[in-house]
């Protein structure tokens, strides 16, 4: 059966309430691996533009970055993307169902690019861990250069530890990472401003010409090799939205105004400063060497933490976005622990946090150091982020109704940006980008091909589908299945139609309870929910009775416990009662409707889905499964 999803009225704006705890819990969460750019972002640029250290390059790497952050992360993803909430969740997953009912004719064709986009995400989460901590245990031979031989297996046993405290939640692990980050945006300003107001003539690169002088004077390809390196500036910037059902659109750009933005910022001028003003060797690691000697150990350690806690974004964020396919039905149904009775966006997935870790474990062991997994980085980013302008453009002018005169040339400059970044890093897919590249490749096939294969599926198994009118009509007459005692639930997301377990069940054993209960169970957006809200029914003829239970998104949807509660309202015992569940098997068609290893793919796939009494807590000797096998 599947999972039916009520929305509330409740506005989404009103559904976090800004909090001095939901701020430093986003802290934590949501501004991780922006927030560790600096380490090597501007280094890395500097490199790229071949390590010289003059002023009019300095001056005009420094002004790419700064206008990078500002338009893609602030004007972007902060000011307009994250208008497109639904009903307060952000991320790839919201926007493909936002943007859906707006395509039209194009529906089919944007929601397999609305999938590209998850998909990139999905190489993204797995890479981000894995060079977050590699480079955090890295940053600790500057200190003690004898940890070198044990930086990989240092990394692996903190990345177990990082996997194993998800179960928590979200909120729990910003909690404890709250204010580290908050130490660490405070230390990144003031370490650049106390350069910057050493060199205070760093200040003009924020005029934009800077960068545009840069762009049109480097020779070559130079030009286009910085701006892939600018864009690790950036890397993090769409877990802003992706995370935004955590803890809310407000408290997000409260952290990003106020202290994120003006941190990083600080923090990139004060590196030029250090870069113009200091010795030859500062372009080599300009962010360390902000720093004076005595507080170089508390840095290191700082920026330790720092970059472990980088990758609670998209791990939050992939939990999200994999929530969010379930309900889109492009995956099967996942074991789904909601972790918070404030948010419905703070989730975790079991299947989802073991199978993300295994992945960047294998990265750390296979790759061994942060510099080999650099060229990996930022491709996925790049596309996803491509991937978000298509939809939310869509949304703005099928969903909030804006005119094309405005719609077009904002849409034009920010694909003119994202193709430029896309294209700036595809000199790394043969030095490790390939791999992000195919993970996307691999979690598109496997999305598409349960999409289509469960819509095959339900057609097959729909096709000699019996209006349910038809069916109770029939009961009373001759040759009608025997009436049997008893009470029958039959759990079904079919309303007008006989659901295929009851079909089965008269084909093969020729009988019908006197009392059948046609059972939806649907999840509210609200925590929980009082007891006068839980159900619904609906009286048929014949001993027939719908009845829809409503649970909320912190609650356990026990479907036994429910109805047990409301026996007098709906006249049985539930402990009485058989649950009889349908059960389709998909097998090889002579006709096929999918190619055999679509086939292959999609039995994998419906043999692991989490089983429907075990979602809806329903005791196994209380289930009767009724299988038929569905040609595919």
């Amino acid at each position: 059966m599947s999972q039916s999803v009520a929305a509330t009225s409740t506005p989404a704006a009103t559904a976090h309430p800004v909090k001095a705890a939901l701020l430093l819990g986003a802290l934590g969460v949501v501004f991780g691996d922006i927030g560790t750019s600096p380490i090597y972002a501007f280094r890395e640029s500097l490199k790229a533009a071949g390590g010289q250290s003059q002023e009019a390059t300095v001056l005009g790497v420094l002004s790419l970055v700064i206008w990078a952050v500002v338009l893609v992360v602030a004007v972007k993803y902060v000011t307009f993307v994250m208008r497109a909430d639904n009903e307060g969740e952000g991320g790839t997953m919201s926007l493909i169902s936002l943007a859906l009912p707006a395509a039209g004719r194009w529906r089919n064709p944007l929601l397999v690019v609305g999938l590209t986009g998850a998909a990139l995400f999905f190489g993204d989460a797995m890479i981000t861990p894995a060079i977050s901590v590699l480079s955090a245990i890295e940053g600790l031979e500057i200190a003690t250069p004898s940890v070198t031989p044990y930086v990989v297996p240092i990394a692996a046993a903190v990345l177990v530890c990082v996997f194993a405290i998800q179960s928590r939640g979200s909120g729990a692990v910003g909690s404890l990472f709250g204010p580290v980050m908050a130490i660490w945006f405070t230390t990144l300003g003031l370490a650049g401003l106390v350069h910057l107001l050493g060199h205070p003539g760093v200040l003009a690169a924020i005029n934009p010409l800077y960068a545009v002088g840069y762009v049109g004077h480097a020779h070559g390809w130079t030009a286009f090799n910085v701006l892939g390196s600018v864009f690790l500036a950036l890397t993090g910037g769409e877990a802003l939205y992706a995370d935004m059902g955590h803890f809310g659109r407000s408290a997000i750009r409260i952290d990003w105004f106020a202290l994120v933005m003006p941190a990083l910022l600080l923090n990139y001028m004060g590196q030029g400063a250090l870069v113009l003003g200091g010795p030859a060797a500062a372009a080599d690691n300009p962010f360390f060497l902000l720093f004076p000697g005595w507080l170089l150990l508390p840095a290191v350690i700082l920026t330790t933490a720092a970059t472990i806690i980088a990758s609670q974004a998209v791990i939050s964020g992939a939990f999200a976005l994999v929530q969010q396919a379930i309900q889109l039905g492009v995956v099967p149904r996942l074991e789904v622990h909601q972790t918070s009775e404030e948010s419905a966006g703070q989730v975790y997935v079991p299947q989802i946090n073991w199978l993300l870790g295994f992945a960047v474990l294998l990265l750390v062991f296979g790759f061994r150091s942060s510099d080999s997994l650099a060229n990996a980085y930022g491709i996925a980013v790049a596309g996803d982020m491509l991937v978000t302008t298509v939809l939310v453009s869509v949304v703005a002018h099928g969903v909030w109704k804006w005119p094309l005169a405005l719609v077009v040339p904002v849409a034009a400059l920010f694909l003119i940006m994202d193709t430029t970044f896309v294209s700036a890093n595809f000199h790394k897919i043969p030095a490790g980008g390939w791999f992000p590249l195919l993970v996307a490749a691999l979690a598109l096939t496997l999305m598409t091909t349960w999409r289509r294969g469960r819509a095959v599926a339900l057609a097959r198994r729909d096709e000699d589908a019996i209006p349910l009118r038809d069916f109770i009509d029939r009961l009373g007459k001759p040759g009608a299945p025997v009436r049997m005692r008893g009470t029958a639930i039959y759990l079904t997301s079919q309303t007008d139609t006989v659901p295929s377990a009851l079909a089965l069940n008269v084909k093969h054993n020729g009988v019908v309870h006197d009392r059948v209960v046609l059972l939806r169970a649907v999840t509210n957006r609200s925590p929980r929910l009082s007891e006068s809200e839980r159900m619904e029914v609906e009286r048929l003829d014949a001993g027939f009775e719908r009845i829809d239970l409503h649970f909320g998104f912190a609650e356990k949807p026990d479907v036994p416990a429910a109805l047990a509660l409301h026996r007098e309202e709906t006249g049985f015992d539930p402990a009485s009662a058989s649950f009889f569940i349908g059960n389709e098997v998909p097998v090889p068609s002579l006709r096929p409707d999918v190619p055999r290893w679509q086939e292959r793919i999609y039995a994998f796939l419906t043999r692991n889905a989490v089983r429907a009494p075990d979602y809806f807590l329903i005791p196994p000797q209380r289930v009767v499964e009724l299988g038929t096998k569905v040609e595919m």
